[in-house]
């Protein structure tokens, strides 16, 4: 019988072709393969940027037309502002940087840096503005400048800054507060914001008035704007009428606070105003020595509080616009500090000597206490309060300190030689952390404290 499997076996045997693809297919595989190719390149090359780019932007406190938004302005190179002349030379600050280090590389702080002003986010990272030599890039000698530091003064680096000079008049700039990494701000007597962390600046519209103070604390920022006669660095000496305005600090229009911090004035002695922030509650010292208060947010306008003591007036402005005879402080929303400073005595300006009251108000400047008298040596220039209430007070002499409870002053010590002048200005950013900045700013220095104002030591912007 034959075997019915035979044929099964023989066709299994033998060699089996398969069969094509349907026309087209090799191509279409192709075509996907290269799809997948483009797209992994895709991927990588975004994730390449988005590390550089956050290598860069890393981290490194009168009814008047105004404009609504900024006027856009050119900017300087890392480091300096350039004069109108020579605008065509600015840099954008920052060196390119591959994704695979992701470390920026910023240029040094130009030469023979001359610091005014000082302001610090956290403890590591803060910005100096002042004038310094830009061989090349400088119609005049010393231009604009700016530096910065990420790690509490210990290295400096050169960052765009606006372009505009000294203050003289009713022009340039001295002064600068930032809030954050990203939104800061340059004035005195003009103004100028970026929000970008200082990588562009734009003119803000005053109007012509002068901007004296300035203060961001939340997600606002208050300015005293006012109509002043003073001339060359002196841009807040003589000013007659103040308004306290306000604007959103991610960007928006600037308005007056209220009627009532609206026109401020003192026609008489032309005295100086004086503006003090804390996490929920503003303060204004008018001219003529009237205290205004009110919320940081935005929600409300301000409105009296009080008058100071009769024995306290305020004064005329220095040329930053700070009061000559009183001085006020923070160390909270309800707590504050005054020192009430008389005319300065002795004919040598090395040894001379101040009254100088100190009093606290626990009730947000409704009543006061007197706390004790500080050391007659020395001229105050700068008061600061600690979120703990130490009390620190700068003066032509040095850096006086009385710690929270106690009754007794002390002379703060200075590692290394005291600057001569002594110091224009001191803040405390925490209880432990302050920073001062000498009254002469051919020092070149920032001096920190990092054991709440009983040793200061300072820090060089620029070796030369």
């Amino acid at each position: 019988m034959a075997d019915r499997h035979d044929d099964v076996d023989a066709w299994l045997s033998e060699r089996i072709e398969p069969l094509p693809p349907p026309p087209g297919t090799f191509d279409l595989i192709k075509r996907r393969a290269r799809r997948r190719k483009y797209r992994k390149l895709a991927i990588t090359a975004g994730t390449a940027a988005v590390i550089v780019t956050a290598a860069v932007t890393v981290p490194q406190v009168v009814n008047l037309p105004v404009s609504p938004n900024p006027t856009a302005a050119p900017v300087a190179g890392a480091g300096h502002s350039n004069s109108a002349q020579s605008a065509a030379s600015g840099t954008s600050g920052h060196s390119s940087v591959s994704a695979s280090s992701a470390v920026p590389v910023l240029p040094p702080v130009p030469g023979n840096f001359r610091p005014t002003s000082v302001t610090f986010v956290g403890t590591g990272t803060g910005w100096v503005i002042g004038q310094a030599r830009s061989p090349g890039h400088c119609a005049t000698q010393f231009c604009t400048s700016i530096a910065r530091t990420d790690d509490a003064g210990r290295t400096w680096a050169g960052v765009p800054a606006p372009m505009a000079g000294a203050a003289d008049g009713a022009t340039g700039l001295s002064q600068i507060r930032f809030l954050n990494t990203e939104d800061g701000w340059a004035y005195g007597p003009q103004l100028f914001v970026t929000h970008t962390g200082g990588r562009t600046w734009a003119q803000v519209d005053t109007g012509g008035q002068r901007v004296t103070d300035l203060e961001t604390v939340g997600n606002r920022v208050f300015a005293l704007w006012a109509s002043c006669a003073g001339n060359g660095p002196a841009y807040a000496v003589n000013c007659t009428r103040f308004t306290l305005y306000s604007a959103p600090a991610a960007g928006g229009s600037w308005a007056p606070v209220g009627t009532s911090t609206t026109g401020l004035t003192d026609g008489q002695a032309s005295e100086a105003a004086e503006l003090v922030l804390t996490g929920s509650r503003g303060y204004l010292l008018a001219p003529g020595g009237t205290l205004y208060a009110g919320p940081v947010d935005g929600s409300a306008p301000w409105s009296r509080v009080n008058s100071l003591l009769a024995s306290c007036p305020v004064g005329p402005a220095r040329a930053d616009g700070r009061p000559t005879g009183a001085l006020l402080a923070a160390a909270s929303a309800r707590d504050l500090v005054l020192a009430c400073a008389s005319a300065s005595s002795g004919t040598n300006p090395s040894v001379s000597t101040q009254q100088k009251f100190i009093y606290s108000s626990p009730n947000g400047g409704v009543s006061w206490l007197q706390m004790g008298t500080a050391p007659t040596a020395g001229v105050a220039f700068s008061l600061a309060a600690s979120p703990s209430a130490n009390v620190v007070l700068a003066t032509d002499q040095g850096v006086d300190l009385l710690p929270k409870g106690e009754i007794n002053w002390q002379t703060a010590s200075l590692k290394g030689r005291a600057p001569s002048g002594g110091f224009g200005y001191v803040g405390m950013t925490t209880d432990d952390q302050g920073i001062a900045l000498p009254a002469d700013p051919s020092a070149g220095t920032v001096w920190f404290t990092f054991d709440g104002g009983q040793t200061w030591t300072p820090s060089r912007l620029n070796g030369s």
